[in-house]
């Protein structure tokens, strides 16, 4: 069922800040504190990462569009799901890591399988080098098991990630369709573009031959979106 706006609720607030609250910054809006679904006041755990959510209820005009609030929505992930599903969403980015989409290079086109070669291959190099992870790739899009070091790895590496970092860990690979670019985005190797640029590579191949129709367009922008803000809340968490 399509989402009604006018089922939205109406803009109530003049001011959203960010203000300290025990071990983090809560949103507040007209002095009221913001409440997760689960009813929870929201706190953010660093001043800049507050700032960004805050930012988004500060730019709605006449209602809260919260479909359009891609940052507050996450935070909310992250203090109702994550806390109490930490091993499910580590267990998420480890599936995703069983099948890169790094790991998953074409035959043909030769432009094509180069680009992937240099492009890809530069983020796996990365991986290997900076975090341990060797990755096993394959040809087409017959599945190859990845060592079972690498998956133990990622998994290592998603636990170690706070609620936050972790939320946005699964954001993004689920995203991108991969946990190496999400790892590369959160450990600040690549920025949102950059990142993003390398999960549509493919796709991005196929527009320069065919062109691009306005609703992939579309698509596209709001993906992009999404990968920028992940890029910032990230670096928010920094």
């Amino acid at each position: 069922m399509a989402d009604d706006p006018s089922s939205r609720p109406l803009k109530f607030y003049k001011n959203a800040v960010a203000e300290p609250f025990e071990d983090g910054f809560a949103i507040l809006l007209d002095g009221r504190a913001v409440r997760t679904p689960m009813r929870q006041r929201l706190v953010l755990p660093t001043q800049a990462l507050g700032e960004m959510v805050a930012a988004e209820w500060d730019a709605q005009v006449d209602i809260v569009d919260l479909p359009s609030m891609a940052a507050t929505r996450l935070a909310f992930v992250a203090a109702d799901r994550i806390g109490a599903h930490r091993d499910e969403t580590v267990a998420e980015i480890v599936n995703f890591a069983a099948s890169d989409l790094l790991c998953y290079h074409a035959t043909a086109p030769a432009s094509l399988v180069e680009r992937q070669a240099v492009r890809w291959g530069a983020v796996l190099d990365w991986a290997r080098d900076a975090l341990g992870l060797t990755f096993v790739l394959a040809q087409g899009i017959i599945h190859k098991p990845q060592p079972e070091a690498t998956l133990a790895g990622v998994g290592a590496l998603a636990a170690a990630a706070d609620d936050f970092a972790l939320a946005g860990l699964a954001m993004a690979t689920s995203l991108f369709g991969s946990a190496v670019l999400a790892l590369a985005l959160w450990r600040d190797q690549l920025d949102g573009e950059a990142v993003f640029a390398l999960s549509r590579l493919d796709e991005a191949f196929q527009e320069e031959q065919w062109g691009v129709d306005a609703e992939a367009a579309e698509r596209t922008a709001h993906r992009r979106a999404e990968a920028l803000m992940l890029d910032r809340w990230f670096e928010a968490l920094r």
